[in-house]
Protein backbone atom coordinates (compact mmCIF):
# COMPACT_ATOMS: atom_id res chain seq x y z
CA UNK A 1 0.00 0.00 0.00
CA UNK A 2 2.65 2.17 1.12
CA UNK A 3 4.71 1.28 -2.42
CA UNK A 4 1.31 2.21 -4.21
CA UNK A 5 0.90 5.74 -2.90
CA UNK A 6 5.24 6.14 -3.11
CA UNK A 7 4.81 5.46 -7.05
CA UNK A 8 1.77 7.73 -7.57
CA UNK A 9 3.40 10.44 -5.35
CA UNK A 10 6.17 10.25 -7.64
CA UNK A 11 4.01 9.92 -10.61
CA UNK A 12 2.27 13.22 -9.65
CA UNK A 13 5.25 15.12 -9.03
CA UNK A 14 7.11 14.32 -12.24
CA UNK A 15 3.24 14.92 -13.91
CA UNK A 16 4.07 18.79 -12.34
CA UNK A 17 7.33 18.85 -13.17
CA UNK A 18 6.60 18.28 -17.05
CA UNK A 19 3.50 20.64 -16.62
CA UNK A 20 5.90 23.37 -15.37
CA UNK A 21 8.34 22.96 -18.07
CA UNK A 22 6.24 23.21 -20.56
CA UNK A 23 4.24 26.32 -19.07
CA UNK A 24 8.24 28.04 -18.48
CA UNK A 25 8.93 27.25 -22.25
CA UNK A 26 5.61 28.34 -23.25
CA UNK A 27 6.16 32.08 -21.15
CA UNK A 28 9.48 32.03 -22.76
CA UNK A 29 8.28 31.63 -26.57
CA UNK A 30 5.66 34.38 -25.48
CA UNK A 31 8.06 36.79 -24.07
CA UNK A 32 10.12 36.23 -27.19
CA UNK A 33 7.01 36.88 -29.47
CA UNK A 34 5.74 39.86 -27.52
CA UNK A 35 9.58 41.72 -27.21
CA UNK A 36 10.02 40.99 -31.47
CA UNK A 37 6.19 42.44 -31.71
CA UNK A 38 7.31 45.33 -29.79
CA UNK A 39 10.00 45.92 -31.61
CA UNK A 40 8.53 45.78 -35.16
CA UNK A 41 6.02 48.48 -33.76
CA UNK A 42 8.83 50.83 -32.59
CA UNK A 43 10.77 50.13 -35.64
CA UNK A 44 7.32 51.11 -37.92
CA UNK A 45 6.78 54.18 -35.71
CA UNK A 46 10.09 55.32 -36.01
CA UNK A 47 9.86 54.80 -39.82
CA UNK A 48 6.45 56.84 -40.19
CA UNK A 49 7.89 59.36 -38.14
CA UNK A 50 10.83 59.83 -40.27
CA UNK A 51 8.13 59.50 -43.10
CA UNK A 52 6.14 62.47 -41.38
CA UNK A 53 8.84 64.28 -41.12
CA UNK A 54 10.20 63.97 -44.41
CA UNK A 55 6.53 64.74 -45.87
CA UNK A 56 6.16 67.71 -43.65
CA UNK A 57 9.55 69.69 -45.14
CA UNK A 58 8.44 72.51 -47.56
CA UNK A 59 10.74 72.04 -50.91
CA UNK A 60 12.79 75.20 -49.43
CA UNK A 61 14.12 73.31 -46.54
CA UNK A 62 14.69 70.03 -48.24
CA UNK A 63 16.78 71.30 -50.58
CA UNK A 64 18.89 72.78 -47.68
CA UNK A 65 19.01 69.54 -46.47
CA UNK A 66 20.11 68.20 -49.43
CA UNK A 67 23.47 70.49 -49.81
CA UNK A 68 23.84 70.59 -45.95
CA UNK A 69 24.66 66.63 -47.06
CA UNK A 70 26.92 67.74 -49.74
CA UNK A 71 29.39 69.81 -47.42
CA UNK A 72 30.86 66.32 -46.14
CA UNK A 73 31.61 65.22 -49.55
CA UNK A 74 34.85 63.84 -50.68
CA UNK A 75 35.48 65.87 -53.44
CA UNK A 76 35.84 69.77 -52.22
CA UNK A 77 34.38 71.06 -55.73
CA UNK A 78 31.30 69.82 -54.71
CA UNK A 79 31.41 70.98 -51.45
CA UNK A 80 32.21 74.59 -52.66
CA UNK A 81 29.29 73.94 -54.98
CA UNK A 82 27.16 73.10 -52.26
CA UNK A 83 28.38 76.08 -50.20
CA UNK A 84 27.35 78.45 -53.59
CA UNK A 85 23.75 76.73 -54.00
CA UNK A 86 23.00 77.69 -50.16
CA UNK A 87 24.47 81.10 -50.05
CA UNK A 88 22.51 81.86 -52.94
CA UNK A 89 18.94 80.60 -51.21
CA UNK A 90 19.68 83.91 -49.04
CA UNK A 91 18.20 82.52 -46.11
CA UNK A 92 19.00 82.97 -42.50
CA UNK A 93 18.45 79.23 -42.46
CA UNK A 94 20.52 78.32 -45.14
CA UNK A 95 23.35 80.40 -44.02
CA UNK A 96 23.38 78.49 -40.77
CA UNK A 97 23.59 75.15 -42.32
CA UNK A 98 26.53 76.69 -44.10
CA UNK A 99 28.64 77.16 -40.73
CA UNK A 100 30.58 74.02 -40.63
CA UNK A 101 32.37 74.83 -44.37
CA UNK A 102 33.91 78.06 -42.52
CA UNK A 103 36.21 75.14 -41.04
CA UNK A 104 36.64 73.03 -44.14
CA UNK A 105 40.40 71.72 -45.07
CA UNK A 106 40.07 73.74 -48.41
CA UNK A 107 40.81 77.06 -47.99
CA UNK A 108 38.45 77.80 -51.16
CA UNK A 109 35.39 76.28 -49.71
CA UNK A 110 36.21 78.22 -46.41
CA UNK A 111 36.55 81.87 -48.76
CA UNK A 112 32.92 80.83 -50.29
CA UNK A 113 31.53 80.02 -47.07
CA UNK A 114 32.44 83.23 -45.58
CA UNK A 115 29.79 85.09 -48.12
CA UNK A 116 27.67 82.61 -48.07
CA UNK A 117 26.51 83.39 -44.10
CA UNK A 118 25.76 86.90 -45.09
CA UNK A 119 22.04 86.27 -44.91
CA UNK A 120 22.14 85.89 -41.34
CA UNK A 121 22.07 88.79 -38.78
CA UNK A 122 24.21 91.37 -38.80
CA UNK A 123 25.72 90.42 -35.52
CA UNK A 124 25.77 86.42 -35.93
CA UNK A 125 27.33 86.69 -39.56
CA UNK A 126 29.77 89.03 -37.70
CA UNK A 127 30.73 86.90 -34.56
CA UNK A 128 31.30 83.59 -36.99
CA UNK A 129 33.45 85.47 -39.59
CA UNK A 130 35.90 87.21 -36.96
CA UNK A 131 37.91 84.02 -36.19
CA UNK A 132 38.79 83.51 -40.03
CA UNK A 133 40.93 86.94 -40.19
CA UNK A 134 43.96 85.19 -38.73
CA UNK A 135 43.17 82.19 -41.15
CA UNK A 136 46.81 80.81 -42.28
CA UNK A 137 45.78 81.51 -46.26
CA UNK A 138 45.53 85.02 -47.23
CA UNK A 139 42.81 84.98 -49.63
CA UNK A 140 40.38 83.75 -46.83
CA UNK A 141 41.83 86.37 -44.91
CA UNK A 142 41.04 89.10 -47.57
CA UNK A 143 37.47 87.41 -48.39
CA UNK A 144 36.45 87.36 -44.74
CA UNK A 145 37.43 91.17 -44.66
CA UNK A 146 35.27 91.95 -47.82
CA UNK A 147 32.26 89.87 -46.28
CA UNK A 148 32.40 91.35 -42.87
CA UNK A 149 32.47 94.77 -44.54
CA UNK A 150 29.00 93.45 -45.97
CA UNK A 151 28.08 92.78 -42.60
CA UNK A 152 28.06 96.33 -41.43
CA UNK A 153 28.21 95.12 -38.07
CA UNK A 154 30.45 97.24 -35.44
CA UNK A 155 31.29 94.21 -34.37
CA UNK A 156 33.86 93.46 -36.60
CA UNK A 157 35.79 97.31 -36.55
CA UNK A 158 38.37 95.89 -33.79
CA UNK A 159 39.54 93.00 -35.86
CA UNK A 160 39.24 94.86 -38.87
CA UNK A 161 41.78 97.83 -37.49
CA UNK A 162 43.79 94.87 -35.99
CA UNK A 163 44.25 93.36 -39.63
CA UNK A 164 44.70 96.65 -41.33
CA UNK A 165 47.10 97.62 -39.19
CA UNK A 166 49.52 93.93 -38.85
CA UNK A 167 48.68 91.63 -42.00
CA UNK A 168 51.81 91.25 -43.68
CA UNK A 169 49.32 90.49 -47.24
CA UNK A 170 48.67 94.17 -48.83
CA UNK A 171 45.06 92.55 -50.56
CA UNK A 172 44.02 91.87 -46.59
CA UNK A 173 44.90 95.50 -45.51
CA UNK A 174 43.56 96.92 -48.55
CA UNK A 175 40.38 94.83 -48.02
CA UNK A 176 39.76 95.89 -44.07
CA UNK A 177 40.06 99.51 -45.22
CA UNK A 178 37.32 98.93 -47.44
CA UNK A 179 35.32 96.78 -44.87
CA UNK A 180 35.78 99.53 -42.26
CA UNK A 181 33.93 102.24 -44.61
CA UNK A 182 31.25 100.17 -45.36
CA UNK A 183 30.52 99.56 -41.95
CA UNK A 184 31.24 103.66 -41.37
CA UNK A 185 32.04 103.46 -37.83
CA UNK A 186 34.23 106.19 -36.12
CA UNK A 187 36.55 103.89 -34.07
CA UNK A 188 37.82 103.05 -37.64
CA UNK A 189 39.24 107.06 -38.14
CA UNK A 190 43.25 106.71 -36.52
CA UNK A 191 43.61 103.48 -38.49
CA UNK A 192 42.87 104.72 -41.74
CA UNK A 193 44.21 108.24 -41.21
CA UNK A 194 47.74 106.75 -39.61
CA UNK A 195 47.50 104.06 -43.03
CA UNK A 196 46.92 107.05 -45.58
CA UNK A 197 50.00 109.05 -44.07
CA UNK A 198 52.13 105.88 -45.16
CA UNK A 199 53.80 107.19 -48.32
CA UNK A 200 53.81 104.25 -51.00
CA UNK A 201 56.52 102.75 -51.97
CA UNK A 202 58.44 103.19 -55.10
CA UNK A 203 58.99 100.95 -57.81
CA UNK A 204 63.14 101.28 -58.24
CA UNK A 205 65.98 99.28 -56.89
CA UNK A 206 67.18 102.05 -54.71
CA UNK A 207 63.74 102.77 -53.73
CA UNK A 208 63.32 98.99 -52.64
CA UNK A 209 66.65 99.19 -50.42
CA UNK A 210 65.55 102.82 -48.78
CA UNK A 211 62.08 102.52 -48.52
CA UNK A 212 61.08 103.17 -44.98
CA UNK A 213 59.41 100.25 -43.03
CA UNK A 214 56.26 101.69 -42.76
CA UNK A 215 55.90 102.37 -46.78
CA UNK A 216 51.92 101.38 -47.65
CA UNK A 217 50.67 99.61 -51.18
CA UNK A 218 49.21 102.53 -53.18
CA UNK A 219 45.77 100.41 -53.38
CA UNK A 220 45.36 100.09 -49.50
CA UNK A 221 46.18 104.19 -49.42
CA UNK A 222 43.73 104.46 -51.98
CA UNK A 223 40.79 102.33 -49.60
CA UNK A 224 42.12 104.33 -46.48
CA UNK A 225 41.12 107.33 -48.37
CA UNK A 226 37.76 106.25 -49.71
CA UNK A 227 36.65 104.92 -46.35
CA UNK A 228 37.78 108.00 -44.54
CA UNK A 229 35.14 109.64 -46.80
CA UNK A 230 32.17 106.84 -46.15
CA UNK A 231 32.53 107.58 -41.91
CA UNK A 232 32.36 111.07 -42.67
CA UNK A 233 34.08 112.31 -39.44
CA UNK A 234 36.03 115.41 -39.43
CA UNK A 235 38.58 113.36 -37.22
CA UNK A 236 39.84 112.54 -40.78
CA UNK A 237 40.39 115.49 -42.45
CA UNK A 238 43.92 116.25 -41.09
CA UNK A 239 45.26 113.13 -43.11
CA UNK A 240 42.97 113.83 -45.94
CA UNK A 241 44.45 117.24 -46.69
CA UNK A 242 48.10 116.03 -46.00
CA UNK A 243 47.74 113.27 -48.49
CA UNK A 244 45.86 115.96 -51.16
CA UNK A 245 48.60 118.30 -51.03
CA UNK A 246 51.32 115.96 -51.07
CA UNK A 247 52.99 115.87 -54.98
CA UNK A 248 54.50 112.69 -54.16
CA UNK A 249 51.39 110.84 -53.83
CA UNK A 250 49.78 108.59 -56.70
CA UNK A 251 47.09 110.44 -58.56
CA UNK A 252 44.58 108.07 -57.96
CA UNK A 253 45.17 108.57 -54.11
CA UNK A 254 44.89 112.34 -53.67
CA UNK A 255 41.67 112.08 -56.19
CA UNK A 256 40.22 110.63 -53.58
CA UNK A 257 41.68 112.41 -50.99
CA UNK A 258 39.95 115.40 -52.71
CA UNK A 259 36.45 113.36 -53.31
CA UNK A 260 36.41 112.20 -49.48
CA UNK A 261 36.82 115.99 -48.56
CA UNK A 262 33.36 116.69 -50.05
CA UNK A 263 31.74 114.17 -48.50
CA UNK A 264 32.94 115.50 -44.94
CA UNK A 265 32.30 119.02 -46.01
CA UNK A 266 34.82 120.65 -43.92
CA UNK A 267 35.37 124.12 -44.49
CA UNK A 268 39.08 123.83 -42.84
CA UNK A 269 39.85 121.52 -46.17
CA UNK A 270 39.13 124.79 -48.34
CA UNK A 271 42.68 125.88 -48.45
CA UNK A 272 44.17 122.68 -49.68
CA UNK A 273 41.54 122.19 -52.06
CA UNK A 274 42.73 125.59 -53.77
CA UNK A 275 46.01 124.94 -53.73
CA UNK A 276 45.06 121.76 -56.07
CA UNK A 277 43.00 123.91 -58.75
CA UNK A 278 45.93 124.25 -60.87
CA UNK A 279 47.40 120.76 -60.09
CA UNK A 280 49.16 119.08 -63.30
CA UNK A 281 46.14 116.01 -62.52
CA UNK A 282 43.39 117.67 -64.66
CA UNK A 283 40.97 115.56 -62.83
CA UNK A 284 42.60 116.67 -59.55
CA UNK A 285 41.69 119.88 -60.08
CA UNK A 286 38.55 119.11 -61.15
CA UNK A 287 37.28 117.26 -58.37
CA UNK A 288 38.32 120.47 -56.33
CA UNK A 289 36.68 122.82 -57.90
CA UNK A 290 33.32 120.82 -57.64
CA UNK A 291 33.98 120.23 -53.96
CA UNK A 292 34.70 124.26 -53.48
CA UNK A 293 31.75 124.85 -55.49
CA UNK A 294 29.77 123.41 -52.49
CA UNK A 295 32.04 125.01 -49.26
CA UNK A 296 31.88 128.13 -51.50
CA UNK A 297 29.54 128.61 -53.70
CA UNK A 298 30.33 132.45 -53.90
CA UNK A 299 34.19 132.52 -54.07
CA UNK A 300 35.60 129.37 -56.25
CA UNK A 301 36.38 130.18 -59.63
CA UNK A 302 36.51 127.65 -62.70
CA UNK A 303 40.55 126.11 -63.11
CA UNK A 304 41.39 126.85 -66.29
Amino acid sequence: MRRTHFHQFVHTHDTTRACRCAFDRAFALLSLALAASISLLVLSSVHCVAQTTQTALTPLQREIEKERARLSAANVEERRDAVMRLGALRRPDASRAVTPALHDSALIVRATAAHAVLSLPADEAAALLIPLLTDRKEFVRRETAYALGETHSRQGVDALTTALARDKEAGVRGAAAVALGQIGDERAVPALAETLGRRGAGSGFLSRITRSKTAENEFVRLAAAVSLGQIGSRAGVPALVATLTDEGAGDDVRREAARSLGLIGDPAAAPALRSVLTARDPFLSRIAFEVLRKLEPTSVTRPS
